[in-house]
């Protein structure tokens, strides 16, 4: 077994090779990965910021209530695995029968693999095929991510018939339009079938599809681990990546079938709003785009009205999840959710 990365043993060629592959583009059906080697060096860099994703999304179903079913865990389109280490991370191996991990990649199967194994030596864990997948009758807890726009309409079907088969669904995208549209498009067709845990607030059709709001989508920002920026290493690496560490936008979705648990866990008082993307801040006001179940619209809210709140916005801590009391256009009070952390 290779000893660890570490920033001296990095492969910055191999890294250049992975940024032209990911900007150019590939076809679908198509892999990144030629060695064992890629993986390890695009989870030591790479990886990292798709794990802070997971990180914000995680910590947001934790602060919900919401936790998983008992259930085997598949990571789908697994790559090197950091969404379902961070997901075991998140609420412990324990809670999971199994973590089944599929790739088109042989590589990024047997890398998430030994990768996982290494880090949570108890819990059962195995690569699947395609065969193996189609085979399985329980999907259980289905971790998805960053596969949008490498998917053709063939793995478009595979992967709605394997979501259909999922007790829950866990799925993280890049905050860009174009997958966070995506997403919401999924979300349509799926909400017969799962309850909506996250992000929305209710379970009615998505304000966002409404023709005033054609041109705003569902995403947030993630933070960096403390420290980062002051990091030569990761500034080094983003410099040389082309990417802004300060700035980590993701869109995502997390499902739970209808039934399953009754009530659901993580599911939120009427009347609760969702901040999209980041709040404005001007002097002595704020604005948001707030999502609720009447609809999307934005608000104003005053400092004077919630000072608290609005520092929170000033200094980017705004929490996803409010209570406004809405007059008009203005929101004259604002309370964050309360905490309701997922059972030990």
């Amino acid at each position: 077994m290779a000893p660890p990365l570490t920033w001296e043993t990095l492969d910055w060629p191999a890294l250049d090779r992975l940024r032209e592959t990911f900007l150019a583009g590939r076809p679908a059906g198509a892999c990144y990965w030629q060695s064992a080697g890629d993986l390890a060096n695009y989870d030591f860099t790479y990886a990292q910021r798709i794990g802070w994703k997971w990180e914000a999304v995680l910590h947001e179903l934790q602060s919900r209530g919401w936790f998983p079913p008992a259930a085997p865990m598949l990571d789908w389109g697994c790559g090197s695995g950091v969404a379902s280490r961070c997901v075991l991370e998140a609420f412990g191996p324990e809670r999971f029968e199994a973590l089944r991990l599929f790739d088109q990649s042989p590589l990024a199967m047997d890398f998430a693999a030994q990768t996982a194994r290494r880090r949570f030596p108890a819990l059962r864990i195995e690569p699947v095929e395609s065969a193996g997948l189609a085979r399985a009758e329980r999907i259980g807890v289905l971790v998805i991510s960053h596969v949008l726009n490498e998917l053709d309409e063939a793995g478009g079907r595979a992967l709605r018939q394997v979501i259909d088969r999922a007790q829950a669904v866990l799925w993280v995208e890049p905050g860009t339009f174009a997958d966070s549209r995506a997403l919401i498009a999924m979300r349509e067709a799926l909400r017969e079938q799962f309850l909506v845990i996250a992000p929305c607030t209710h379970q009615a059709t998505c304000g966002l599809l409404a023709p005033e709001n054609a041109r705003h989508w569902c995403h947030r920002f993630a933070a960096p681990p403390s420290g980062i920026m002051g990091d030569a290493n990761w500034v080094r690496f983003a410099q040389r990546a082309g990417i802004d560490l300060r700035s980590i936008p993701y869109s995502f979705l997390v499902l739970e079938r209808r039934g399953l648990r009754e009530p659901a866990p993580g599911t939120l008082p009427v009347g609760s709003s969702r901040v999209l993307g980041a709040p404005r801040v001007y002097k002595g006001f704020a604005k948001v785009l707030s999502c609720q179940e009447a609809g999307v619209r934005e608000l104003e809210l005053q400092k004077r009205d919630a000072p608290a709140v609005f520092k929170a916005f000033k200094d980017r801590e705004a929490e996803a999840i409010y209570r406004f009391d809405i007059e008009g256009n203005r929101a004259v009070s604002a309370q964050p959710l309360e905490n309701r952390h997922c059972p030990a």
